[in-house]
């Protein structure tokens, strides 16, 4: 019993980083968080789709990077002083993801499973928490990275 209570009170801690698209706000498991960098020199690899940005060259590691506003459908937007990349690491990879703006890290103490608005197959969602009054998608970096072949 005090096992599952323990184990009940680290779910409730878990953190996430908060990033924003446009208003939006979002959130990566920190787990899944490396690092966090100014955008720098992307180098394009042709015949990608058009969220995959190309390649860098971090600390003599090669990485892809995405454009996760992009993925999203979003339109394109240039990059500024706010834009970051963020380098997330899912199975061993690591992956360069593109966002507007980093927020903070919070604890999202309540998570509910995030709602179905059609049949497509790309839900990058894992959850929806409450965050400021509103909402942030919280996103499965699994799924976001599933196409990536670079």
């Amino acid at each position: 019993m005090e096992k599952k209570m323990i184990i009940e009170d680290m779910v409730e801690e878990e953190k996430y980083l908060l990033f924003a698209i446009g208003n939006d706000v979002y959130g990566l498991d920190i787990r899944y968080v490396e690092d966090i960098i100014g955008v720098q020199n992307i180098t394009v690899v042709p015949k990608q789709p058009n969220y995959i940005r190309g390649v860098i060259n971090l600390r003599g590691q090669i990485m892809p990077v995405i454009d996760i506003r992009i993925r999203f459908n979003r339109s394109e937007r240039a990059y500024d002083d706010r834009t970051c990349i963020v380098v997330i690491n899912v199975s061993d990879a690591a992956v360069g993801v593109v966002v507007d703006r980093v927020l903070e890290v919070v604890n999202i103490p309540e998570i509910t499973v995030p709602p179905s608005f059609s049949d497509t197959n790309e839900n990058f969602m894992t959850g929806v928490g409450n965050y400021n009054d509103g909402v942030v998608l919280l996103v499965d970096c699994e799924a976001l990275l599933e196409e990536i072949t670079i």
